[in-house]
């Protein structure tokens, strides 16, 4: 299952800080409808991305009835994107291998 869509990075504070790509809701409730079939453990979720032409592994964290997309520093770094920025993702989620 593919998905594109935008959207704008944000700051999260916690032991160290955090950039995040929120999911869509429209994106999130599609997301919801497999995510017993995708996740690996506590509703987190295995992902392939990519922003501005640099690919990706994540795992999308739930939170407030969505999800997060962790932005790593150097995917950040090689787009030229910070928080506030607004990006175009695509996001890969694929059932996991038996």
């Amino acid at each position: 299952m593919t998905f594109d869509f935008e959207a704008m990075l944000i700051h999260w504070r916690g032991p160290a800080p955090f950039v995040f790509a929120p999911i869509p809701p429209d994106v999130g409730s599609e997301i919801k409808q497999i995510s017993k079939l995708v996740t690996y453990g506590w509703g987190v979720i295995p992902v392939e991305a990519e922003i501005g032409g640099a690919a990706f592994k994540s795992s999308l964290f739930p939170r407030d009835d969505s999800y997060l997309l962790p932005v790593k520093d150097q995917v950040r770094r090689a787009t030229q994107i910070t928080v506030g920025d607004t990006v175009s993702i695509r996001m890969s989620i694929s059932p996991p291998r038996l």
